[in-house]
Order: structure tokens, then C-alpha cells, then sequence
């Protein structure tokens, strides 16, 4: 395998119940995943990325961990971890893994320890447990909101029914935040990381990565906050959070094989971002300034300058992505009257994106994605070309967001709806008994991957070239020399390929001298039509 890999590597993101169930229960699990792995490796992905598959309760689909060195039963066992593992290697795939270390669960048994040890304890130190403001301390020790909606504190009440100190969870009440100024805390998570480098993983997507440190003295925040939004408060990208990486990245450096750590970090600068992405921090950090992007060749291509040159000021790759867990499929984002920044899932009663459009515009945008230099990250399902499921009936939603926003906000189940493998099967082949835990839409049926794979003219046939071409021209270690070809086109070479992608524009003529290599659509004549892309070569 090749040496830092991460460099130009294509990564499958796999939701684990969502992706394939072998045991009918209507729920993904690890040895769907290990019957799939023939499938990843025919579309040409260099690794995969699983979400969260620890012990859980489950408030957050995993998001919430009790125990970071075992597998939930809904997933399998260590046995079936360290079976895909070897499986994925021998397929010649690397295996990342989501680490959440920002929160654990309210049942993991450090925070069930700290609040039996009582205010003042060791075991209180983990977590972030403070007294409340007010005569009696009946008030929230700071204006935190969480996340998903509702306040950021949650007070505990001793057994003899006694109002007791409060804790900090920014996200759902079930997920207590750690205190990443303790010791105790950077300690236990040496040991996670080992744990699963131990076994073989290659690198660990790190959740959350810009909340781990708070502000000293945990001050009220002027703005309200989102995780999403890249706005830094109180809670989000202080600079006491990069001693954590250095730290990790010591960890990863003791080990043979190139291990590797991504950031999940919603910071809107590029050169703050890009500070996460030192020599001896992570290696790499999704560009979410280019998943927010509007449909607008201006837009893009200030994205992709500004990001690229903030990360090769550190000597970083840029890592692209369209879609993931926790935000609208670029199919429908890109399918809305105003495409662009879309973290809120969609109702029956919101806006409908125009699916086919939408598609379209995908197609395009993953082609220039993948033409450009630096790591790329796939959601599963996208090479498929899925929308969301934007009329979800609001009886079977699953996401925090929902309860916590008092059943305002949709929430993002329909980004995370079980694949549709087998067009003809019940379930659409997801589950042998045809359960799924969501329910599929019904234009799943006809993207069903049994009707796209090896189909010519197929969006999984578009995204295995581009993949294979990627690779075979060495794309992903290019550089970019920026065309001027209109205001409508972002144009660029990279290497032997010239990439046009005409958004919103007129018929664009193909320039003279250049055969086509791959295109998102069929062209007519020497034609590149609206919202489509082309890589071209000479001759």
C-alpha cells in the first residue's frame, strides 16, 4: 500500500445500520458490511470509514458510547470487528474509525462513577460538573445551548431527592462532555487509541474534533452557537484543543503502517482549520467550506483556492466532501431553489428538492471533486446517486434533533435511510426479512444498485472511472492550474486532465485538441452542457 496514503485516498464512509443486514432485524450490521466488501473494492475506494460502532444506548445512533473497546450487539462482536478488519485488508482496503471524544454516554461507567463519587471527587473531574448561578445554585452555570436544541445543562438530583451540581452536555442530555483539561481524560483515551491501533485500524475520524477544550472558566456565549455554522464561541476551536492532537499524533507516530487521523472540524476560516493540519497534529480535515458551497462557479472556485493554499501552507492535503451522516445529500441540496448550506433535514412540509436536477448538478460536482489533488471522502449511497428521504413520516424519526427541538427541526434521519441493494427484493435487499429501520423511498427502488452496477451510463459506472482514472492518472497528487474559460465555468488542469464543469451556464464548445476521457452526461457534439462536467486530455 502506498506510503501516506491519506494523501490522496479515496474514503467509503459506511453507517453502520444503515448499509447491510445479515440477520433480519432490520438493522445493519458488521457482517453485512464484510458480505459488501466485494462491492467497495469493485468501485475502487482506497478505505472505508465506519461510523460509530461501540456499546451504546443509542440517544445518537451511536454518537453516544459507553464503552470504546466493545461493540454494541446490534452491530456484532470484537470477533466480527477483527473479521472485517482482516477482510477490508486483504481487499486491499485501509479501515478508519470514528472515535467520539468529545462526549460518552451518560451510561458509560465514568460519568455513572462520577456521579456516585459525589461533588468535588476525582471521578467529577472527567466530566464537566460545575455549581449553578442563583441563590440556591437553581440556574445553569452559563448561557450554553446544545446543539440540538434546548439548554446545554442538565442539574442532577442526589438520591435523597437533593438538587446537585449541574453538567455540560452540548449536544443531546445523554451525552455528558468530558473535561479535556484533565489528565485522567487525555490518559483514558491514549488507551482507546491503542486499543483499536492494537487491532489493526488505520486511522481514526475524530468527531467533534474542534470542541474538545472549552474556554477557561467556561464564560456565557455572546452568539447563538451551531456545530455547523464554522462560528467559534466559547465551545468550539479554542487553542488549547491542538495539545490534544500533538498528543494523539505521538500516539500514531509509535506505530508501523502510516496511520492516519481526520478532523471533523466545522471551522469556517481555512487557516484555522489549517491549524489543526500541522507536521505534528492530524494529517487531514474535511473542507466543509466546499460541501456548503452554492451552485456557483465563483463560489467554487474560491473555495478550492483559499482551502488549498491554507493547507499547503502547512503541508497538508485538502480533503473533499460532498455528503455525509449529518447533512442534506448533495443530491437534494443541490436539487433546492437555492442550493448551498443545508444542515437541517427536510420535512413533507418544507421546500422538495427537484431530484432529477439535483442529480444532475451531484454528477457534476463529484466529477470536479474527484479531478481535484488531495483525499477525497464518499457517503455510502451517493455513488448510487440517493436523494434524502425528505417525506419521512414524522411517527418514525430517530434523531435527538427532533425531540430536542420540540418536533421543529426533521432532524437528519433522511440522510441516513437504509441502501437499497436488490430493486426487486423486500427491503430492497438491505435485510434478509426485508425490515429497515427506515423506511426506503420509493425512488430507491430504481437506483438499486443491482441496476446500476456495471450499467453503462450509471452513476456507480461514473464514479468507478472517475475512481479508476483518479488513481491511473495521479490526480490526487496533482496540482491545480486554474483556466480561465467564462464566468460560468470552473476550469482547471490538473496534470494530463483538463476539467470543465459549466454550472448554470450556456453550451460551452469543448476546446480544440482534446478527447474525452469522462463526462458527467452524454455530450452532444463537442458541446459540455449546463451543470456538467468533462475531463479532457490532449490529443
Amino acid at each position: 500500500m502506498t506510503a501516506e496514503w491519506w494523501r490522496d485516498a479515496v474514503i467509503y464512509q459506511i453507517y453502520p445500520r444503515s448499509f447491510a443486514d445479515s440477520t433480519g432485524d432490520g438493522y445493519g450490521d458488521i457482517p453485512g458490511i464484510i458480505s459488501r466488501i466485494d462491492y467497495l473494492a469493485a468501485l475502487g475506494v482506497d478505505a472505508i470509514w465506519l461510523s460509530p460502532f461501540y456499546r451504546s444506548p443509542m440517544a445518537d445512533a451511536g454518537y453516544d458510547v459507553a464503552d470504546y473497546e466493545e461493540i454494541d450487539p446490534l452491530f456484532g462482536d470484537l470477533t466480527d470487528a477483527d473479521r472485517l478488519i482482516e477482510a477490508a485488508h486483504a481487499a486491499g482496503l485501509r479501515v478508519v474509525v470514528d472515535l467520539v471524544p468529545n462526549h460518552t454516554s451518560d451510561e458509560h461507567r465514568w460519568f455513572r462513577e462520577a456521579v456516585a463519587a459525589g461533588p468535588g471527587s476525582p471521578e467529577r473531574e472527567m466530566y464537566l460538573f460545575r455549581d449553578g448561578r442563583g441563590t440556591h445554585g437553581e440556574l445553569p452555570p452559563n448561557n450554553w445551548k446544545s446543539v440540538f436544541g434546548g439548554p446545554g445543562w442538565t442539574r442532577l438530583t442526589a438520591p435523597d431527592g437533593t438538587p446537585e451540581q449541574w453538567y455540560l452536555h452540548l449536544f443531546d442530555v445523554k451525552q455528558p462532555d468530558l473535561d479535556w483539561s484533565t489528565e485522567r481524560v487525555r490518559a483514558a483515551f491514549d488507551g482507546v487509541l491503542r486499543f483499536w491501533l492494537d487491532r489493526g485500524v488505520d486511522g481514526f475520524r475524530v468527531d467533534v474534533a474542534h470542541g474538545l477544550v472549552k474556554a477557561e472558566g467556561l464564560p456565557d456565549d455572546g452568539d447563538e452557537q451551531s456545530l455547523l455554522d464554522g462560528q467559534s464561541g466559547p465551545m468550539w476551536d479554542q487553542d488549547g484543543v491542538h495539545d490534544v492532537y500533538r498528543r494523539w499524533r505521538r500516539v500514531l507516530d509509535s506505530y508501523d503502517g502510516d496511520r492516519s487521523l481526520v478532523a471533523e472540524a466545522w471551522v469556517a476560516d481555512p487557516a484555522r482549520l489549517a491549524l489543526y493540519l500541522r507536521p505534528d497534529e492530524m494529517h487531514t480535515a474535511f473542507n466543509f467550506q466546499f460541501l456548503d458551497s452554492p451552485w456557483d462557479a465563483a463560489s467554487y472556485r474560491e473555495v478550492i483556492t483559499a482551502t488549498m493554499a491554507a493547507d499547503e501552507a502547512v503541508g497538508a492535503p485538502t480533503t473533499w466532501v460532498l455528503s455525509n451522516h449529518d447533512v442534506l445529500r448533495h443530491v437534494s441540496r443541490l436539487g433546492l431553489r437555492e442550493p448551498g448550506s443545508s444542515h437541517e433535514g427536510l420535512g413533507a412540509t418544507d421546500e422538495q428538492p427537484d431530484n432529477v436536477v439535483g442529480l444532475r448538478r451531484a454528477r457534476a460536482a463529484t466529477l470536479m471533486m474527484l479531478a481535484l489533488p488531495g483525499s477525497a471522502y464518499l457517503y455510502q449511497g451517493e455513488e448510487l446517486g440517493l436523494p434524502d428521504h425528505t417525506t419521512l413520516p414524522d411517527d418514525v424519526r430517530q434523531d435527538p434533533a427532533w425531540f430536542r427541538s420540540d418536533f421543529t427541526k426533521p432532524g437528519r434521519d433522511g440522510c441516513r435511510v437504509p441502501m437499497p441493494w436488490t430493486a426487486d427484493a423486500p427491503g430492497l435487499g438491505f435485510s434478509p426479512t426485508g425490515r429497515t429501520w427506515l423506511p426506503q423511498p420509493d425512488s430507491y427502488r430504481d437506483a438499486a444498485a443491482d441496476r446500476q452496477v456495471d450499467v453503462a451510463g450509471s452513476t456507480w459506472s461514473m464514479y468507478r472511472d472517475a475512481l479508476a482514472l483518479r488513481r491511473s492518472l495521479g490526480l490526487g497528487r496533482g496540482e491545480v492550474e486554474w483556466i480561465d474559460a467564462g464566468a460560468s465555468v470552473v476550469a482547471f488542469d490538473n496534470g494530463p486532465v483538463r476539467v470543465l464543469t459549466n454550472i448554470l451556464g450556456a453550451p460551452v464548445d469543448l476546446p480544440e485538441g482534446y478527447r474525452v476521457l469522462l463526462s458527467s452526461h452524454a455530450l452532444p457534439g463537442r458541446v459540455l452542457p449546463t451543470d456538467a462536467t468533462v475531463w479532457l486530455t490532449a490529443g
